[in-house]
C-alpha cells in the first residue's frame, strides 16, 4: 500500500481546518480513486472516516474532527489494536483541501477529473506580470514546482522549456487552462501550497549560542532536548518521528572526515543513498524503509559546523522541503561545543548517546589497482549479507582464493585509489624489517596502524611466510610492507601468539592475475622514513566491513 503525507494548498476549507479541530491521518495515495476506494475500506470498520485533497498529487484518508486531547486518545488507541497503519499521525488538518469523502453521490470513476478554472489574466498580462519577478521570485516558482512533482530542473530563475512545460503539467491538474504561463493568482496557488508545509511544521530560526549554529528548524514538530557533543539534539515533540541534530566540533580537516565516517554509522544515516566528501564540507543522504536523513558538515574556522535532518520516509516531499529551507537558513556563529558530554567518559559504540551501527566483522586491505579494486584475507568477507570500504562504499566479491585465504573486491562505485601496492617479486631476506599496515581493532581508530616486526621463514610450498610480529585479529587482510614500501605479502588471520602468517607477495600476484589484473612489481627500493611509510599505509590501506 503506497502512503505519502504531508502536501498542502491554499483550498482550506472550513471543514477541515478549524483552529480547534485536530485529525488522525491514516493514509495518504497518489489518486483520488484511490484513496477514495482506501476511505470507503476504511468506513467499513471505523467510524468519522474522512477524505481531502493534498496539494495537487496526494490524497489523504483521516479520522475526525476531534479535539486534540481526543485525537491522541484515538490515534494511540487505533495504532496499538492494529486498526490503522504504524505511521499515523495527528494532524491539525491546516494542509487538508477540497473534502472528496463520503463522496455524497459523487462515483468514483469520475473523481480524478480537476475542477474548470477559469484565467484571472490572458496569456500576455501574465507575461507582463512574470517580467516583473525578481530572481529570487522566480527561483521560488521552481522550487514550488518541484515540490509540486511536476519539475525536477535546476533552481536557475530561467524559464526555460522545463519550467514551461512543467508550469503547464500544474495547470492542466490544476482545472487551469495550460499554457505554460501562470497567472498572478495561479502563482499565489503554487506558492501558497509551497509556503503551507512551513507553516504547518511550524519552522522557526533558532540561535544556538553554545552550539554556534543558526538555522530554521520545524519547530512544531520537534524541540531542544539536550546537548550532546558533538550534537545539540532537537527530538519529535509528537507522534511525527523526525529528529535534528545540529553539529558543533572543534577541529580542522582530519575532523571533518573523521566525522563523514562516523555519521554514517548511525543508525539515524542508513547506509543507502548518495553521499559526498569534498575538500571543505560533506553531504550525506541516508536512505531506508522506515527513515530517511539529510547531514550537511562544513569547516567553519578552526570547527566543524552543520546539521542532520531524519524524516519519516513516506513524507519525503516534505522532509525535502524543510531541508531546503534549513539549508538556505544555515549559518556558523562564534561558540564550539566540546568533545564530549560535560563529565562523561566516551563509549565506544555510542556517539552522543546514539547506538553506533558496527559491522559484524572488520578486518583490512588495501588498494591494488587505480578503479579501487581491493586484496584482503577471505575470511573478512565470508557469509557477509553486505561488503563495505572505508567511507562505507559498497563492494563485492570478485575473486576468491581460498587455499591461499585471499579475496579481491570489487567498488560497486566508480572510485579512484589515492595508491596502489606495489609487489617486490623477489622474497625478503630472513629476519628483515617489515611492518603490518592494518586497523588492529577493527576501524575504531580513524587511521590504519602499522606494527612492526620481521621476517621468520619462508614456507615456500604453501605460497606463505612467518613473521615475528604480535599483530591483531584487525590487522589481517592488510598489507606487509619492507623498509621501502613495497608489498611483500599479504597478513592472514590466525597466527600463534607474537608470530604471524602471510601469504608470498609472488602467490598473490598470481591470484590476482588469475582474476584479470595486473600489478606493478619492483626489486625493492632504498628504505624511507618512517612517517613517509606511515603516509604510505594511510593512502593505501582499507578498512573492510563485513555486515550481517
Amino acid at each position: 500500500m503506497r502512503r505519502v503525507f504531508g502536501a498542502a494548498c491554499l483550498w482550506l476549507v472550513a471543514a477541515a481546518a478549524t483552529a480547534q479541530e485536530a485529525w488522525v491521518q491514516i493514509e495518504a495515495q497518489p489518486t483520488r480513486a484511490e484513496a477514495a476506494a482506501a476511505a470507503e475500506n476504511y468506513a467499513a470498520r471505523l467510524d468519522d472516516v474522512a477524505g481531502f485533497r493534498l496539494g495537487q498529487r496526494w490524497w489523504a484518508v483521516a479520522l475526525g474532527p476531534y479535539d486534540r486531547a481526543t485525537a491522541e486518545a484515538e490515534l494511540s488507541r487505533l495504532r496499538s489494536g492494529g486498526a490503522i497503519p504504524g505511521d499515523s499521525y495527528v494532524s491539525d488538518g491546516a494542509s487538508y483541501g477540497e473534502r472528496f469523502w463520503p463522496a455524497d453521490g459523487v462515483s468514483v470513476a469520475r473523481l480524478d477529473e480537476p475542477p474548470t478554472r477559469a484565467a484571472d489574466q490572458t496569456v500576455a498580462e501574465a507575461r507582463q506580470a512574470e517580467r516583473l519577478l525578481s530572481a529570487r521570485e522566480r527561483e521560488e516558482v521552481q522550487r514550488a514546482l518541484a515540490f509540486a512533482g511536476v519539475y525536477d530542473g535546476a533552481v536557475d530563475a530561467a524559464f526555460g522549456p522545463g519550467t514551461r512545460a512543467a508550469m503547464r503539467s500544474w495547470q492542466a491538474a490544476e482545472g487551469y487552462p495550460a499554457t505554460g504561463v501562470l497567472t498572478a493568482a495561479q502563482r499565489e496557488v503554487l506558492l501558497g501550497g509551497w509556503r503551507a508545509v512551513l507553516a504547518e511544521l511550524g519552522m522557526e530560526t533558532v540561535r544556538d549560542e553554545r552550539a554556534g549554529v543558526e538555522i530554521a528548524v520545524p519547530a512544531g514538530v520537534v524541540g531542544f532536548d539536550r546537548y550532546a557533543p558533538p550534537f545539540a539534539r532537537y527530538e519529535p515533540t509528537g507522534d511525527l518521528p523526525v529528529r535534528v541534530l545540529l553539529i558543533s566540533q572543534p577541529g580542522g580537516l582530519a575532523t571533518l572526515r573523521g566525522l563523514y565516517d562516523i555519521m554514517q554509522t548511525l543508525p539515524v544515516v542508513p547506509p543507502q543513498g548518495p553521499r559526498e566528501l569534498g575538500s571543505r564540507s560533506f553531504t550525506i543522504e541516508g536512505r531506508g524503509a522506515e527513515l530517511i536523513s539529510w547531514t550537511f558538515a562544513e569547516l567553519a574556522g578552526d570547527a566543524v559546523k552543520g546539521f542532520t535532518l531524519v524524516w519519516p520516509a513516506a513524507d519525503e516531499a516534505r522532509g525535502r522541503r524543510v531541508l531546503e529551507e534549513m539549508r538556505a537558513s544555515f549559518r556558523p556563529l562564534p561558540g564550539v561545543l566540546g568533545g564530549v558530554e560535560d563529565g562523561a567518559a566516551p563509549v565506544p559504540d555510542l556517539l552522543a548517546g546514539l547506538e553506533v551501527r558496527r559491522p559484524a566483522r572488520g578486518l583490512s586491505g588495501f588498494y591494488v589497482d587505480a578503479s579501487g579494486a581491493t586484496l584482503t584475507a577471505a575470511e573478512a568477507v565470508a557469509r557477509c549479507g553486505r561488503i563495505t570500504l572505508d567511507d562505507g562504499t559498497e563492494a563485492e566479491v570478485a575473486a576468491r582464493d581460498e587455499r591461499l585465504g585471499l579475496a579481491l573486491l570489487r567498488p560497486r562505485e566508480t572510485m579512484s585509489a589515492p595508491a596502489t601496492a606495489r609487489f617486490r617479486s623477489a622474497l625478503p631476506r630472513i629476519e628483515s624489517e617489515v611492518a603490518v599496515a592494518g586497523f588492529p581493532f577493527g576501524g575504531v581508530l580513524p587511521a590504519p596502524a602499522l606494527t612492526w616486526g620481521r621476517v621468520a621463514a619462508h614456507v615456500e610450498a604453501e605460497g606463505r611466510k612467518r613473521l615475528a610480529l604480535a599483530a591483531e585479529e584487525g590487522d589481517a587482510g592488510g598489507p606487509v610492507l619492507d623498509e621501502s614500501g613495497a608489498v611483500v605479502g599479504v597478513l592472514l588471520p590466525h597466527g600463534a601468539p607474537g608470530h604471524a602468517v602471510a601469504a608470498n607477495a609472488a602467490a598473490v600476484a598470481t591470484f590476482l592475475a588469475q582474476a584479470g589484473l595486473t600489478v606493478a612489481a619492483t626489486d625493492g627500493d632504498a628504505p624511507v622514513a618512517p612517517e613517509d611509510l606511515e603516509r604510505l599505509a594511510v593512502d593505501l590501506t582499507v578498512r573492510v566491513g563485513c555486515w550481517d
